[in-house]
């Protein structure tokens, strides 16, 4: 006999475990992040068997070789934010829309951007659904950024770039703060660049694991 579908009160005790011993046990202090990991519903951005495997603590493939990330490294980039209210966010690479979703619950305006037009489709109707009615889903290249809406208090980059992209430095208001996995293909470290006026402080935080950031400032598509 087949196993029974999880329920949503099943996900919901699945969700609080992830947040208790994924997240707080591993060192994420922000209340606000926390709160927003357990609100948002992580296996509504999957489909099929990863539905099951949604609470886990690792990257599942959402199709088109792009993944969403492990619930850690959604809530430590989150984190790293450091969102406000009001704050406007720029993402880069929507994927599923999870990310989105998360960022959508802590701050005031969120553009996100995604090169693949199927995930971007997805994820906006997804998003809509849900009622993230703050959250922007754009189709195109996240290396340029999106200028129309610049300049942002936070971006995040949730694909690995070979370099920080000059675009994404030039839409950051004075004080804010980009989050960005940069290396080679195999491995990057994450990094915090805050702008203070023209000039940037740079910090390293970890090594980390994502697919690459394709585009014009990024790495080329194979």
């Amino acid at each position: 006999m087949a196993a029974a579908e999880p329920s949503e009160r099943d996900f919901d005790h699945l969700r609080r475990r992830m947040v208790e011993e994924q997240l707080r046990d591993r060192g994420i202090r922000d209340e606000r992040v926390l709160e927003a990991m357990q609100t948002v519903p992580r296996h509504r951005f999957v489909s099929g068997w990863a539905a099951s495997a949604a609470y886990e603590d690792e990257p599942l493939a959402i199709g088109l070789s792009q993944t969403i990330s492990q619930p850690y490294m959604v809530a430590r980039m989150t984190e790293l934010l450091e969102l406000d209210p009001d704050s406007r966010v720029l993402e880069i690479g929507t994927g599923s829309g999870y990310q989105a979703a998360v960022l959508g619950e802590l701050a005031g305006e969120i553009w996100t951007i995604e090169r693949h037009d199927e995930l971007a489709r997805k994820a906006a109707e997804l998003l809509q659904e849900l009622g993230y009615l703050r959250v922007h889903v754009v189709a195109g290249d996240g290396t340029l950024g999106l200028a129309e809406h610049a300049p942002y208090d936070a971006i995040v980059v949730t694909a690995a770039a070979p370099r920080i992209p000059q675009a994404l430095l030039d839409q950051l208001a004075d004080g804010g703060r980009l989050v960005i996995p940069v290396g080679d293909r195999s491995m990057q470290r994450l990094r915090v660049v805050t702008r203070r006026g023209e000039s940037f402080d740079e910090k390293d935080v970890l090594g980390c694991r994502f697919v690459p950031l394709v585009g014009v400032a990024g790495y080329a598509d194979e």
